[in-house]
């Protein structure tokens, strides 16, 4: 990771072109699988994935908690060593689940990645500990971003260098409770940018921020009505509709 350049500057890097939304997937390339990954950054966009933690402390990229809806294999994913997910393959494609460390190679900082870190409760130490290993030598634009905001505390304290981003969505979050549960986690985390769910923009929280100047990235942009409130609203895009 780089040391010598502006917190600013490594944040328009990040955001420069549109993010897939766990790459681009559709068909025999599945989301968060390596062939979706490298589709994403063939068409010159930047990647957005999810990591969890293995049995044995590795970050792979794979979104539920459970393998049941994307392998054939069943239960947690935090229940098996990273060979054994390794060994995994998703429907579909026939790909195994990737490490984070196995992505990362193959982007090459040739675009901008966006790791959702999905740990939740405040345990989050050995996953963000493991992101920030498969990061140590990497050179390209990055950002990693979590719902959690003990992932952006934990990023403050033990790697400010990476770039720090708060999951938000005010689904089922609207009224003064919400308002001020977003202002504390946005506290908590530290954040460098927002990615705000489409459904809420306009949004007094988001448009704060914006002003405050955090970058404001909008999930997921899905068709046209999408893309115009995000370019009204946002300051760049996560879709799985690619942008017109």
């Amino acid at each position: 990771m780089r040391s010598s350049r502006s917190r600013r500057f490594e944040l328009e890097r990040l955001g420069a072109v549109p993010f897939g939304h766990r790459g681009l997937h559709g068909g025999a390339l599945v989301e968060n699988s390596c062939g979706a990954i490298a589709a994403a950054v063939a068409q010159g966009h930047g990647v957005e994935l999810d990591v969890q933690l293995s049995l044995d402390g590795e970050a792979m990229v794979f979104h539920d908690y459970e393998l049941d809806r994307l392998t054939s294999a069943q239960g947690p994913v935090a229940a098996r060593t990273a060979a054994e997910l390794q060994a995994i393959p998703l429907k579909g494609s026939g790909e195994p689940i990737p490490s984070l460390s196995r992505i990362l190679a193959s982007i090459a900082g040739r675009a901008p990645l966006l790791v959702e870190v999905k740990s939740p409760g405040r345990r989050v130490e050995r996953l963000c500990a493991a992101v920030v290993r498969a990061l140590e030598d990497y050179e390209g634009p990055v950002g990693a971003m979590s719902f959690n905001p003990e992932v952006g505390a934990w990023f403050a304290r033990r790697a400010p260098l990476v770039l720090r981003g708060l999951v938000v969505t005010e689904s089922g979050k609207r009224g003064l409770k919400g308002r001020l549960e977003r202002r504390l986690a946005l506290w908590r985390a530290r954040a460098d940018f927002l990615a705000y769910d489409i459904r809420d923009l306009p949004s007094d929280f988001a448009g704060a921020a914006r002003r405050r100047g955090l970058p404001v990235y909008t999930w997921t942009v899905r068709s046209a009505a999408d893309r115009a409130r995000a370019a009204a609203h946002a300051d760049q895009i996560i879709f799985e509709a690619p942008p017109g």
